[in-house]
């Protein structure tokens, strides 16, 4: 069942909006800086959104305030997205659109402030007495307020693969007939139980990262959201792109660690080839999960070796945003929509002495040439892994 992709957006470091990433991939310039975040020493690399902090939520939402859904908000204003929603809600009920976002955060970091300033009584202060905040559905029902829709509203976390995953959940909501169109998205804000715990896994590079280098040593994280509108065909025969097909699969070999075959990856790539009904040398681009880690660049290498040949054209971004987690599956969905918008293919930054023993090359420079179909990977802890597959819809 091919569905229509709609309008879309994305906020990162790389940029606020569509226009501002487009510039920062063009001019391979990333928004990665050295770790600046208020109340944090680690030693390391991140994605911080410029100015977040000073963005402020409307009064009849300023009871969520929380990071995450000032990033939340920040991110709904770009590209015109608010408008396209009134114009889809004016054809159809806004009780036929519904609302999935993937996390891995939450707003953590909001109740980890609220530790950090609890009463002499022990008791957390009024100001934190946020019960819609402090929970793991925090960013589907902020979005959900914030936007008015009236439909099904989600929250999906499955680590790093959260928000590749909501486009699978929104198109069985739509092929059973549930809703007509879904707003997906994700996001996750920069907080210390994340920084501090990947940096107990030995995971966070004190460098920039590196991704597919033969010296990588880590990940940077990063924070983001991204948006976009996914509905039947019929409710826009015109559109640009179309989620074509998409797989999952979850492994479950390790906490934290791959399967160091990439079964569980391989598994999700073939269903979305099956879902597509394309075959793997009709894919022209795969924009990769590539975190730089060592473990897992060189499984995946290893998996896309598996389905894939030289005909295919493959990249990490994630020196441009940072590893933003739970929002990383949609900043780069909208990331490869973009790269097929405009027939740009971002190479992999940083890149600069490609692993001997990955088994798949990756590009490094940036590359001008059309797409007509591309796939982009997200993987998980504990191997949840989903890949999606989008398609140009005149070709």
């Amino acid at each position: 069942m091919r569905l229509a992709i709609g309008s879309y957006t994305a906020t990162s470091a790389a940029g606020v909006g569509l226009a501002a990433m487009q510039k920062s991939i063009a001019g391979r310039s990333s928004g990665l800086r050295p770790n600046d975040l208020d109340g944090c020493d680690l030693d390391t690399w991140i994605g911080r959104v410029d100015a977040l902090e000073a963005i402020s939520l409307p009064r009849h939402l300023a009871h969520l305030s929380s990071r995450d859904n000032q990033l939340a908000w920040l991110g709904l204003q770009q590209d015109g997205l608010l408008d396209s929603l009134a114009q889809l809600t004016k054809r159809i009920s806004a009780d036929r659109v519904g609302v999935i976002i993937g996390t891995s955060t939450s707003s953590i970091g909001r109740t980890e402030e609220a530790y950090t300033k609890l009463l002499p009584s022990g008791f957390i202060s009024e100001e934190y007495r946020q019960p819609e905040v402090h929970s793991l559905h925090s960013p589907g029902a902020f979005v959900s307020a914030a936007t008015g829709l009236e439909g099904p509203s989600m929250t999906i976390s499955t680590a790093c693969s959260s928000s590749a995953k909501v486009f699978a959940s929104a198109a069985r909501w739509i092929s059973h007939g549930l809703v007509d169109a879904v707003l997906v998205g994700g996001i996750d804000g920069l907080c210390m139980s994340i920084l501090y715990g990947f940096n107990s896994l030995e995971l966070v590079s004190s460098s920039l990262c590196r991704p597919f280098d033969r010296r990588r040593d880590g990940i940077n994280i990063g924070e983001g959201c991204g948006y976009a509108i996914l509905m039947r065909e019929e409710l826009q025969p015109d559109s640009e792109f179309a989620l074509l097909g998409y797989g999952e699969s979850s492994d479950a070999y390790h906490m934290s660690h791959p399967h160091p075959e990439g079964k569980g990856a391989v598994t999700a790539i073939d269903q979305a080839l099956e879902r597509a009904q394309v075959p793997a040398d009709a894919i022209d681009y795969v924009n990769l999960h590539g975190t730089a880690s060592q473990a897992n660049d060189r499984i995946e290498a290893y998996a896309l070796a598996q389905r894939f040949s030289e005909h295919t054209l493959a990249s990490s971004t994630k020196a441009w945003t940072g590893h933003a987690l739970g929002a990383a599956g949609i900043l780069e969905a909208v990331i490869t929509l973009q790269a097929m918008r405009h027939g740009l293919i971002p190479g992999t930054l940083n890149c600069e002495e490609q692993d001997p023993d990955a088994a798949f090359g990756v590009l490094t420079e940036n590359s001008h040439k059309p797409i007509s179909n591309a796939m982009t990977n997200s993987f998980g802890f504990g191997g949840n892994n989903a890949v999606l597959i989008f398609g140009r819809t005149n070709d």
